[in-house]
């Protein structure tokens, strides 16, 4: 309890797996998870992450009614299978749109309310931000985009007064809707979940719930020496 106490706290993609578990460790560290996804997803905000004009609108909502912010994750993401030849176009810059350019309007627009008491931002990238794979060239892309985003953007809010820190989480497989349905798009679904197991040194997917307490120590003031760095949290995956 305390660890990010009184600290207020935007995520986008609350209504993801790793969303709604931040959301409830955010409260029980004793922060203010303030929440924002499509609409009808039943978060505190309607925010296309892909919409500059949402994010406009909810940064100013946000000022309006809490004057600042000590924390923001970007964690929305999509994810889809597709070797450069079998991604057509629309899907690449659908895929750019969510996982980039909503991170990117994610860190431009909040650090004005970031930047009032400094605080910290977390960008959900992936291990496919590290490593390549075949058949995930979009995804691959977007991902290490984020990965060198947060690093500029890390540079950039070392230089403000307060300091905004920002960090990106690199998780592999976690148990959830997106692994299921990338799963669900291969021949064999079951042989492929058994396989990703196999080629994890610890034998598992991992939880969103674990990710989650990554992004807290991040949000809370014991990495307030941390900035600029890749959190990788994939079971051992990218040690060979």
């Amino acid at each position: 309890m305390g660890r990010l106490s009184d600290k207020i706290v935007l995520i986008t993609g609350a209504a993801g797996a790793i969303g709604l578990a931040l959301a409830k460790a955010i409260a029980t560290a004793g922060g203010k998870a303030v929440t924002s996804d499509l609409a009808g997803q039943g978060a505190d905000h309607v925010l296309d992450v892909s919409s500059e004009s949402d994010w406009l609108r909810v940064v100013d909502e946000l000022g309006r009614v809490h004057d600042h912010l000590d924390g923001l994750v970007n964690a929305a993401g999509l994810a889809v299978l597709g070797t450069v030849e079998d991604t057509d176009f629309a899907t690449w810059r659908k895929i750019m749109a969510v996982n980039l350019d909503g991170t990117f309007l994610g860190c431009k627009h909040a650090l004005p309310l970031l930047k009032r008491r400094g605080g910290s931002i977390v960008n959900l990238s992936s291990v496919a931000g590290l490593v390549g794979g075949h058949n995930f060239a979009a995804y691959n892309a977007s991902k290490g985009g984020v990965r060198l985003l947060s690093k500029s953007v890390a540079l950039h809010g070392a230089r403000l007064d307060p300091q905004v820190r920002c960090n990106s989480v690199h998780p592999a497989f976690l148990e959830g809707p997106m692994v299921d349905t990338i799963l669900k798009h291969t021949d064999f679904p079951d042989g492929a979940r058994a396989r990703i197991t196999r080629d994890i040194p610890l034998g598992r997917f991992g939880t969103p719930v674990e990710v989650a307490d990554l992004c807290v120590y991040l949000l809370s003031d014991e990495s307030r020496f941390v900035t600029g760095a890749e959190f990788v949290i994939d079971g051992g995956l990218t040690a060979r």
